[in-house]
C-alpha cells in the first residue's frame, strides 16, 4: 500500500493599504488599530500586535488573543511566537488591545501583561514603542504616561 500526502503552504496577504506607514506616536497607533477594531467583535477584548521595523513601519499585524467581555488571556508565549516570525523581522511592537466597557483606563492586570512583555521584549533586543488601550473614542497609551 502506498500513502501520497500533499503539501502546501500558506501565505498571508494582506490587502491593507496602510502596511508599510510608521506610527510614530499613540495617536497613529490608536487610529491604526481603531480600523482593525471595527471588523472585530465589539462586546470582547482583543489583543493585538503590531510588529514594525526599525523605522516604525508596520510590517504586519495579529490578533493574538480573544476573550469575554472583561478579560482576554494574553500569554507571552503567543505573542513572542508570532513577533519572531521570520518574515516580519520585527524591531520594534506596539500592544493593542480594547476595553468594552469603554473605559481605557488599565487594570492591574494590564501593567503586570505588559511588564512581563517588555522585559522579554528587552531580552530579544526588540523595542516596546507602546501599549495602547481602545476605550470608547478615546485611549491610553502607556507610552505617552511613562509607563514603559
Amino acid at each position: 500500500m502506498k500513502y501520497v500526502t500533499k503539501t502546501f503552504t500558506v501565505e498571508l496577504v494582506s490587502d491593507r493599504s496602510d502596511l508599510g506607514a510608521p506610527l510614530r506616536s499613540s495617536e497613529d497607533a490608536f487610529h491604526y488599530a481603531r480600523s482593525i477594531y471595527q471588523a472585530l467583535d465589539a462586546d470582547k477584548e482583543h489583543f493585538l500586535l503590531i510588529v514594525q521595523n526599525n523605522k516604525n513601519r508596520v510590517q504586519g499585524h495579529k490578533v493574538i488573543a480573544t476573550g469575554s467581555l472583561t478579560a482576554s488571556l494574553v500569554h507571552p508565549r503567543e505573542v513572542y511566537t508570532a513577533v519572531l516570525n521570520p518574515e516580519w523581522r520585527a524591531a520594534a511592537i506596539i500592544f493593542v488591545h480594547n476595553h468594552p466597557s469603554g473605559d481605557p483606563q488599565p487594570s492591574q492586570e494590564d501593567i503586570e501583561i505588559t511588564r512581563r512583555l517588555k522585559e522579554i521584549a528587552d531580552l530579544f533586543g526588540i523595542r516596546v514603542n507602546d501599549h495602547v488601550i481602545l476605550g470608547a473614542d478615546r485611549y491610553f497609551s502607556f507610552s505617552d504616561r511613562g509607563l514603559l
